[in-house]
């Protein structure tokens, strides 16, 4: 049996406040990242709605909610030590054959393996989370926001550039996040998908929920489109951050300034309250205009030092997990 790092090295670290963190892809693994080096009482929430690359080709083919961000929330909850990165870089590895399998990722392959098998379980999903989890010495749970694959659905102001006024609909993910016009606001078909149990009750269960940072209109704000999540996510005693992103994010939010996420997250979820915005201090350029937009949302404004030294629009881990700790503790 593997023996848990703080064991091994004889120092047991506190559990710490019980916390949900939303979104996918690369911004809920920085998330994680951070946020594993803050308590041991984790759940990552993932969007469920991509349709591109190995996940798209998973979901189209066996009918699954695709497995990528899954597995990326997985990988980012492994153990520092030799096991824990053996097992991040084994399930993140993609073939390079020039067959059928090139482009697919090993950690896609074994969560949908392990669906399979488990598939006279009425809770194969989670439960197949679960094992993959207990096989990565993952520092926490990962759930999906919602129990079936979804698309999502943007309204687009100029999605043909020969008629950028026009106001239309794109569905999919990899579309809505490569769309030339400007997206307006987004939805989810179907639109009442039903909830996972295990999330909710996360949820409902929590100390804190972190939303962001992450691909604002196909990560972060597709949880606010859940009915069933959405109501939890408003009515849970949880206190809740929004971390905001390094940059704008190239095909989404262009342009878009760090109050500009904050309304849009408002139009999203009119009901929804923040009590900690976090920013990092080297980006934003109106602190005013920033602050006045989270007092609207009825909370208070966090600047620090959370970006990497390398120049790019990438969250140093051990720097947010130092914000998180502050956030927490006040």
């Amino acid at each position: 049996m593997r023996v848990p790092d703080e064991e091994r090295n004889g120092t047991v670290k506190p559990l710490g406040p019980k916390v949900v963190a939303l979104g996918g892809g690369h911004g809920l693994y920085a998330s994680l990242s951070a946020l594993r080096r803050v308590t041991d009482r984790l759940t990552a929430v993932v969007t469920v709605a991509d349709d591109g690359g190995s996940s798209g080709r998973l979901r189209r083919e066996l009918g699954v909610l695709p497995p990528g961000d899954l597995r990326m929330a997985l990988a980012a909850l492994c153990g520092d030590d030799e096991w824990g990165q053996t097992w991040r870089d084994v399930v993140q590895h993609r073939f390079r054959s020039e067959g059928d399998l090139r482009g697919h990722a090993v950690g896609n392959l074994l969560i949908v393996a392990l669906w399979e098998l488990l598939a006279e379980n009425p809770d194969s999903t989670v439960a197949g989370l679960d094992w993959v989890g207990r096989l990565l010495g993952a520092h926490g749970r990962v759930l999906p926001m919602a129990a079936v694959p979804m698309d999502i659905v943007a309204e687009v102001r100029g999605a043909d550039p020969s008629r950028p006024d026009e106001v239309g609909r794109v569905r999919g993910q990899v579309a809505c996040a490569s769309t030339p016009g400007a997206v307006l606001g987004v939805s989810l078909v179907p639109a009442d998908p039903p909830a996972c149990p295990e999330t909710i009750a996360a949820v409902e269960d929590a100390d804190w929920i972190v939303f962001g940072p992450g691909s604002w209109f196909t990560s972060v704000l597709p949880h606010l489109k859940v009915p069933a999540l959405a109501r939890a996510l408003t009515s849970s005693k949880a206190r809740r951050v929004v971390a905001l992103n390094l940059a704008p994010q190239p095909g989404e939010t262009d342009d878009f300034s760090p109050q500009r996420h904050l309304e849009v997250l408002q139009a999203h979820a009119p009901d929804l309250t923040v009590d900690v915005v976090l920013a990092d201090d080297g980006v934003v350029d109106d602190p005013d205009a920033l602050d006045k937009a989270v007092r609207e949302l009825g909370g208070r404004l966090v600047l620090a030092g959370v970006a990497a030294d390398d120049g790019s629009p990438r969250h140093e881990p051990a720097r947010l997990a130092q914000a998180f700790v502050q956030i927490f503790s006040e």
